[in-house]
This record gives structure tokens, C-alpha cells and sequence, in this order.
């Protein structure tokens, strides 16, 4: 009788490893081939933005080793408060961003979680469907624009930035040059410059460094006149038929914490 109930435990704790492990190789396979939720997996989602709200982030910054000396915990509690003085003036910066919005209703959100791996791609926030996120909402800061909803679940939703990789990803924006507006696509994101990428400019056009980058509100998907950010550079594709323009963005991309959705007022 030990053994059958000793073999009965085994077997169990067998089949609670193997869903785990089907669970996760399915959010694994979800996101690499950015495809629709498979089922369970908003289930699984939420239960982790739960968890993401309880554990306060700046805590990671302390030390777990007992035997730390004075200078050392100095340093730890000041870096702390500076994060947190950071946090403060995102949102005072939030703040002020609502009182401009008067086109739309603002809902602001906090960022969860970051895939290393997909790092200037996407994000998650701890606001979904049950706060009126809905899909292809554009998502800004103070500094202009960050990217659209690309997922919604019930508690949470994930972000595809402007700085993404994919190359279905586009924004027409609209090129303030000192000769009147031209426009363009954005599409692209270039590391070593750190500046997102603007193309399909004529050659003829008369921009210049310097000029401001908007969303054209063109096509639908982001609203008019949200700033992108300004041309630092400016290349001739090897057959000089056009140019690609080089924005540089007032966000700083490796540093959000807090983001506001867009929604249209009913």
C-alpha cells in the first residue's frame, strides 16, 4: 500500500510538471510566431501581472548577502532613492501629458515586464480589457510616441515599440520641413545610432537635420500630430532614388517606466 501510494504522488507530481512545461513551451511558441493567444494563455498571463504588482521592482537593487558593510548599503539605499525620485518625476511628467489630451481619454499604465530578447521590440503593462485597452491603441509618453497594443489580455497588455525589428511594422508621419510637410513611413530601428528610421523620402525633398518628425494621423491607426522626434541624419540609398532619414527621440527606449494609452472618447 506505501508503494501504490508512493507511485501515485510520483505520477502526479509527473503530470504537474508536464503541463507547466506545455504551458510555457506555448507562451514560448506564441510570441516567437506572433500569432493570436493559443488557449490558457491569457489565463497565465494575468496570473503573472498578479504576481508583477505584489513584488515592487526597486527591491532587486538590494543586496541579499548578509555581511554588507556600511559604505556598500549607503550606495545600495542611494541608488534607490534616485530610481525612485526618477519614478516621481515620470509621474508628475504623466500628469501633465493628461491635461493635454483633451482629443482622448488617457489611461495610464505601468511597465511589468521586458523580454531581453526582445528588448526594443515589445513590453507589457499592468492595464487590459477590463480598463478599455483594446488592440492597435497608440501608446505615448511625454516624449512622444512609444507604439501601439499589440496583444490584450484581461489584466495586462503588450506593446510593440517603434523601435521594433518587424518590417510590417509602419507609421506614416509627416515631415515638418521649413518648405512645407512631405511624408513618409517609419519602419525600422537602427542600434548603433540609436535613432529609429524614416524612408521612402524623394529625393527631392528639401528636409533638413533638425526637422520635427509627427505621425500624420494617415491610415488610421495613430492619431495626427504626436511627436516622434527631430532628423539627425540623412542618407541616398545607393541608387540616390531616395533618402532615409535618421530620428532621433526624445525617450530614451532602455529607460520606461510608465506609458499612456490613447483611447478615442465615445
Amino acid at each position: 500500500m506505501y508503494k501504490s501510494r508512493k507511485r501515485k504522488n510520483l505520477n502526479f507530481k509527473i503530470v504537474v510538471i508536464a503541463v507547466i512545461f506545455l504551458i510555457i513551451f506555448g507562451l514560448t511558441v506564441s510570441i516567437k510566431m506572433n500569432r493570436s493567444n493559443f488557449f490558457g494563455e491569457g489565463i497565465v498571463k494575468d496570473v503573472i501581472t498578479m504576481i508583477d504588482k505584489v513584488v515592487m521592482y526597486p527591491f532587486t537593487a538590494l543586496n541579499g548577502e548578509k555581511d554588507v558593510d556600511q559604505t556598500e548599503s549607503y550606495l545600495i539605499q542611494k541608488n534607490v532613492n534616485a530610481s525612485l525620485e526618477q519614478e516621481i518625476q515620470e509621474l508628475k511628467d504623466v500628469l501633465d501629458l493628461n491635461r493635454t489630451l483633451t482629443e482622448y481619454t488617457p489611461i495610464n499604465a505601468t511597465i511589468l515586464s521586458r523580454n531581453k530578447n526582445y528588448w526594443f521590440n515589445q513590453l507589457m503593462i499592468d492595464k487590459g480589457s477590463k480598463d478599455g485597452i483594446k488592440k492597435d491603441m497608440a501608446v505615448v509618453t511625454k516624449h512622444g510616441l512609444v507604439g501601439k497594443i499589440s496583444r490584450v489580455y484581461k489584466n495586462s497588455s503588450e506593446i510593440k515599440l517603434i523601435t521594433s525589428d518587424d518590417v510590417n511594422y509602419k507609421v506614416s508621419v509627416t515631415i515638418q520641413t521649413g518648405t512645407g510637410d512631405s511624408y513618409a513611413i517609419l519602419n525600422g530601428y537602427d542600434s548603433d545610432t540609436e535613432c529609429v528610421t524614416v524612408t521612402g523620402v524623394d529625393k527631392m525633398s528639401t528636409v533638413q537635420k533638425g526637422d520635427t518628425i509627427i505621425t500624420s494621423g494617415l491610415g488610421g491607426m495613430f492619431p495626427g500630430g504626436i511627436y516622434v522626434g527631430v532628423v539627425q541624419d540623412i542618407k541616398s540609398d545607393k541608387y540616390d532614388l531616395s533618402k532615409t532619414l535618421y530620428i532621433k527621440t526624445s525617450q530614451d527606449f532602455n529607460d520606461i517606466h510608465y506609458v499612456t494609452v490613447l483611447k478615442e472618447k465615445e
